[in-house]
């Protein structure tokens, strides 16, 4: 796999082999070669996916936080527009 995979062009190939083998006009070792990138692609996504929602987890908990320990005139104060 190339050093610049992201997440959105390993989806794209990800989408193209998965038309190639429905397509049925590969051969068993293009299949086979075909099946097993997309095992990798799948992996490195699934990967970039937890990664990510793990992330999300740690600064919704942070903000959250955040709010918990403000007082409420503090919380209040953002809401309003700056002058």
């Amino acid at each position: 796999m190339a050093a610049e995979l992201t997440f959105e062009k390993a989806m794209t190939r990800l989408e193209n082999i998965v038309a190639q083998l429905e397509g049925g006009r590969c051969t068993l070792d293009e299949s086979l070669k075909l099946f097993e990138e997309g095992t990798k692609l799948t992996a490195y996504c699934s990967k970039a996916l937890k990664t990510a929602e793990q992330k999300i987890v740690r600064l919704t908990s942070a903000d959250t936080d955040g709010i918990k320990n403000a007082a409420p005139s503090d919380i209040a104060d953002q809401d309003k527009p700056s002058e």
